[in-house]
């Protein structure tokens, strides 16, 4: 039993993918810290699941993650109205159960589940029940936080892991199955094979506002597993999520909303792909920053941190360009064609856009021939100034 008041060198607040990952790389490149992970829920990273291309990390991340990497596929496909294609990139996945099981040997005793904390301070955690954590660096990683700074899009999703009364036959995962009906935006399902009856079925809404129908994004599912010919013998395990996409905003003064010296992290942080909503690869990156710092303070942490999501902010201002055509240019029930047109180019340039790395012919290719979307439409979109920041992040 914890006394009253602790010590610790770093206090991790929340126990999601990014504080995860920091973990893990203090553990393995500083291990003479005391480092606490704080998490409201009773497993760490909740009930959710991580993808990545393979293309978007290099080699010494790849290393690091291997052992949380519980899925890799040779390949994808995605469907849309006009075409359908398949790609060779391998793509990997994490699940929270992995990550709880690696984060919690690496963390040991101090992994404290099922605490609420009611203070942050640069230097010090309150919790609920009274206890108090000292420590040098404070990081909070607890989702996005709420500006008006940020004009930002929504994508919505529910997520079931079901098991089937027959094998499904899919040899690799469809990341974009948009033959669907449009709903609430841009509609896709999105599909994971897990073993050979077992599936993760995601039905995915690109939307304007972030209310997220739970009971009729179930439906949804069921309806495209019967549509595929599948029966669902029983639903496993599901994940909900709404993540941000970003249109535009003033990156200084969300930050200059930001508690003072406090080390604010992952979703918290603006560290996404700013289309796709990945935060894998920016976290894992963010990590090893952290722990290569010669010192780790609130302070430290903080200006790595924010000069990172500064940097990537200004670096990504065409995926935000992007985004305003998709959600400013073209009615909601259109927007796949954007994507479907998308995925028509090479394949070293999609991989280049989920990686974030789109060099100045990959943009110019994008935008040019017979746009989706209509011209005067699209020409309003140019600014970051046609969007407001007027919604929650």
């Amino acid at each position: 039993m914890e006394s009253a008041s602790s010590h610790a060198d770093v206090v991790l607040v929340g126990g999601g993918l990014a504080n995860s990952l920091i973990a893990l790389r203090l553990k393995s490149l500083r291990p003479r810290l005391r480092v606490v992970m704080l998490e409201r829920g009773d497993r760490i990273g909740g009930e959710h699941t991580w993808c990545h291309f393979a293309t978007d990390v290099d080699a010494a991340v790849a290393g690091w993650l291997r052992p949380l990497i519980v899925h890799r596929w040779a390949g994808y496909e995605v469907r849309f109205p006009g075409h359908r294609r398949q790609l060779a990139t391998d793509y990997l996945a994490i699940t929270s159960r992995r990550l709880h099981q690696v984060v919690g040997a690496a963390l040991g005793d101090d992994a404290w589940l099922g605490v609420s904390v009611t203070g942050v301070d640069p230097h010090e955690v309150a919790l609920a029940d009274g206890r108090r954590i000292v420590a040098g660096a404070v990081i909070d990683g607890r989702g996005p936080r709420r500006s008006r700074s940020l004009a930002l899009g929504y994508q919505k999703f529910v997520g079931q892991g079901v098991r089937l009364t027959a094998p499904h036959g899919l040899a690799r995962p469809i990341i974009m199955d948009a033959t669907v009906s449009q709903e609430d935006g841009y509609r896709f399902v999105y599909v994971l094979p897990l073993d050979d009856t077992r599936l993760l079925i995601e039905d995915t809404r690109y939307s304007d506002g972030p209310g997220l129908d739970r009971p009729a994004l179930r439906q949804a599912i069921a309806d495209y597993a019967n549509a595929q010919g599948w029966t669902i013998a029983a639903v496993e395990r599901e994940e909900d999520g709404v993540l941000p996409i970003a249109l535009g905003g003033d990156i200084d003064a969300y930050w200059r909303e930001a508690p003072p010296q406090v080390a604010e992290v992952g979703l918290r942080a603006v560290l996404f792909q700013p289309t796709t909503g990945y935060s894998l690869p920016d976290a894992a990156r963010l990590a090893d920053a952290i722990a290569a710092l010669p010192r780790i303070t609130s302070a430290t942490v903080r200006d790595c941190v924010e000069t990172q999501s500064r940097t990537l902010w200004r670096r990504r201002g065409f995926l935000r360009l992007l985004n305003r055509m998709l959600f400013r240019a073209c009615a909601p029930d259109q927007r796949y064609r954007v994507l479907e047109r998308f995925y028509r180019l090479s394949p070293r340039l999609v991989q280049r856009f989920y990686a974030a790395r789109l060099n100045r012919w990959d943009k110019l290719r994008i935008l040019v021939g017979k746009p989706p979307v209509p011209v005067s439409a699209a020409l309003k979109c140019l600014s970051e100034g046609s969007v407001s920041g007027d919604q929650d992040a």
